[in-house]
This record gives C-alpha cells, structure tokens and sequence, in this order.
C-alpha cells in the first residue's frame, strides 16, 4: 500500500487537497477528526491531558476542555508540545489500527492529513505533499472561522513556516491561487506519483 501524507500550516487549505483526493476515491485518515475522538468523552487521550493539566483540563461531560486548553497552550510554546506529544500518541495509534484495516482491504493507495508533521508521520507516509499559501489569504480564511486577528496571527506563528514544512515534503501545493488551480496542481501529482505506481483513481 502505497501512503500519500498531506500537511501544512493551519489554513493553508489542507482540507481542500484531501478532499478532493476523497473524491476521487482515495481513503483518507483526517488526523483533526481523530484528535477530536481520542479527546471526546470516553477518549483515549482524555485522562492523560487530565493528569498533566489539571482537573480543569476535563469539562464537564468528561470531553478535553477545549477553550481551557487552548487558552493555556497557544501562549506557551512548551505546553503546545506538551499537549501535541500526547495527543499525536493517541491519533497515530488509532491511524495505525485503521491502515492495518485498509491493508487488509488490499486498498492500493491511502492519505494521511495531518497538520503537524512529526516525525512519526513522516516515517508512516511513503511521500509527503506539503500545502502551501500566502499567510494574509490564511489568516482571513482563520478570521473567517471565527478567531480574532490576533489569535488568527498567534496560531500561524507557533507553527511552522511554509519554507520549514516544504523541507520536509517530497512536493508542494500552492494553494494561493483559484480552486481550479489547485486542483490542477493535485491532477498533476496523481498522475505523475500515483497512476505512475498503477494507483487507479
């Protein structure tokens, strides 16, 4: 089974290039919706976020308390690393029973969308596609989902740059650009990477 890993910054559009990839028949493991299972109520990640952060850190119906958690980690880089270090553990557990799942199903082809490429990630992924895009289009579409200016700029900061993520992909999508220009840019990697190994999609 050949592994395709989508990363980028937050808002660059990573979503878009998966989604598109879904659509085109490929399965997809979206590592934000499986960080919201394992920090859930009755997640698996949830009592070690509770250990480490206090009791303040569980809201009341048992789930991670998100706005908690947010206010303490998105100002202090070290905490961010320390609640990424837990809850990757438990999103790359639960990514590794699903492609055992997939190859099982003999699925030829998979994608991993993961905002954060940790080393982990890099290792599971035969190729990396690394989403790129201008940070004031980011930064509109974060004010778009509701964060204030200054948040939208204080999350970007505490990521990596677009030159940092691209280090450490195989190749780049510009997402700056129009939707049917992305588009052509991922038609463009499928046929050269994966019709090229017999993936048909």
């Amino acid at each position: 089974m050949f592994i395709v890993g989508i990363t980028g910054g937050i808002g660059s559009g990573k979503t878009t290039v998966s989604k598109y990839l879904e659509d085109k028949g490929l399965a997809v493991l979206d590592a934000d919706k499986i960080s919201g299972e394992v920090t859930a109520a009755g997640g698996s990640a949830v009592e070690e976020v509770a250990e480490v952060f206090g009791p303040k850190a569980v809201d009341a119906d048992g789930a991670m308390n998100r706005k908690y958690i947010s206010d303490i980690v998105f100002n202090d880089r070290m905490k961010l690393d320390l609640l990424s270090s837990i809850v990757h553990k438990h999103v790359f557990e639960e990514m590794d029973k699903r492609i055992a799942e997939e190859t099982e199903k003999n699925t030829k082809c998979i994608v991993l969308d993961v905002p954060i490429p940790v080393r982990k990630f890099t290792e599971m992924a035969d190729q990396v596609w690394v989403v790129t895009c201008d940070t004031d289009i980011r930064i509109r579409r974060l004010i778009d989902r509701g964060l204030s200016l200054e948040e939208a700029q204080r999350r970007i900061a505490m990521q990596l740059t677009d030159d940092e993520y691209a280090d450490l992909g195989d190749y780049k999508i510009d997402n700056s650009g129009t939707q049917e220009e992305t588009y052509a840019q991922i038609d463009e990697l499928i046929k050269s990477q994966l019709v090229e190994r017999g993936i048909r999609i």
